[in-house]
């Protein structure tokens, strides 16, 4: 099967990028392996996306993109991409169903995946009492005392939301303040359900048949302590989905994406877009603009090249 531009991840930056390369009139084929809309599906509400005054759920926001990219002619499958090869200057796409995809241009959005702790239990107990999504498994904790490691905006974010179930949320930093949006700071202190929990690290997740405590260590003073605890969410960063694209690419040494303004990659026709991208800020809104950027650019190559 033959496209003008084969878009491999479905988050923000690839609706969008399927909306502007369907508008443009380019047969447009977008491959996600999940649900449309990536991350923000799970995100309960994002209230900094212009245009929704009072906020708007995540999973709303994403089926308004994929609805209105939809309406304008792209085409949206469910598959994994396992391979890309170069044939010249057509780009052949092979899923992990043996499908295989022929394209003039590609678009990489493939956005990132949550960072691991990588301490004793959090493999046994991932999803009996580990959970990397608050809006997923927040209800599963009403009344009960969870965790939630990390400092930036999702770790807090979430927090926040958890309180809506938890009796008390343990917040873990490594460090002695937060990283995190002063706004969204400010609620967080103000919440009598929120308990930081400073300059430490979870060392060990503990428990029989789901998790019952965490081991903790003071990075300073070299305390151990244990906190009795039902859950933990864990938030300490995303790592991009890019295991697929070594030696198609050039990727820097954090594995993301490099590209030049016009979101164009080191391979001539394939172009990159969103948290898959080396960049300093990673938000929907930089993702839809560097996705219609990324859209644009592919409509140029295709005028000069074919």
């Amino acid at each position: 099967m033959n496209y003008d531009v084969v878009i491999i991840g479905g988050g923000p930056a690839g609706l969008t990028a399927g909306l502007y390369a369907s508008r443009a009139r380019l047969k447009s084929l977008l491959i996600e392996k999940g649900l449309p809309g990536g991350l923000v599906t799970t995100t309960e509400w994002v209230e900094n996306y212009p245009g929704f005054e009072e906020g708007v759920q995540g999973a709303e926001l994403a089926r308004k993109m994929e609805a209105q990219a939809v309406k304008f002619g792209l085409e949206i499958i469910q598959g994994a991409v396992v391979d890309i090869s170069l044939n010249g200057k057509i780009k052949n796409i092979t899923l992990d169903d043996g499908t295989r995809y022929e394209a003039k241009s590609i678009i990489l959005t493939t956005g990132a995946h949550p960072r691991l702790l990588k301490i004793e239990g959090e493999d046994k107990f991932r999803g009996k009492g580990v959970s990397y999504c608050a809006t997923c498994d927040g209800a599963f904790y009403r009344g009960r005392k969870i965790a939630v490691v990390g400092g930036g905006d999702s770790a807090v974010q979430e927090a926040i939301f958890l309180t809506k179930f938890a009796e008390i949320v343990y917040v873990i930093h490594r460090r002695d303040k937060l990283r995190s949006e002063k706004i969204l700071q400010e609620r967080a202190f103000s919440n009598p359900r929120i308990k930081f929990i400073w300059d430490s690290v979870v060392e060990k997740i503990a428990g029989d048949d789901g998790v019952s405590a965490l081991h903790i260590s003071n990075i300073k003073t070299g305390e151990k302590s244990v906190i009795d605890v039902h859950g933990i969410f864990i938030y300490i960063g995303y790592n991009p989905n890019t295991e697929f694209l070594k030696g198609l690419v050039d990727i820097n040494g954090d594995n993301y994406i490099t590209t030049d303004e016009n979101m164009s990659t080191s391979a001539p026709g394939i172009f990159a877009a969103g948290d898959v991208r080396s960049k300093p800020l990673k938000q929907i809104t930089t993702a839809v603009g560097e996705g219609a950027t990324a859209a644009m650019s592919a409509v140029k190559y295709i005028e000069e090249n074919f």
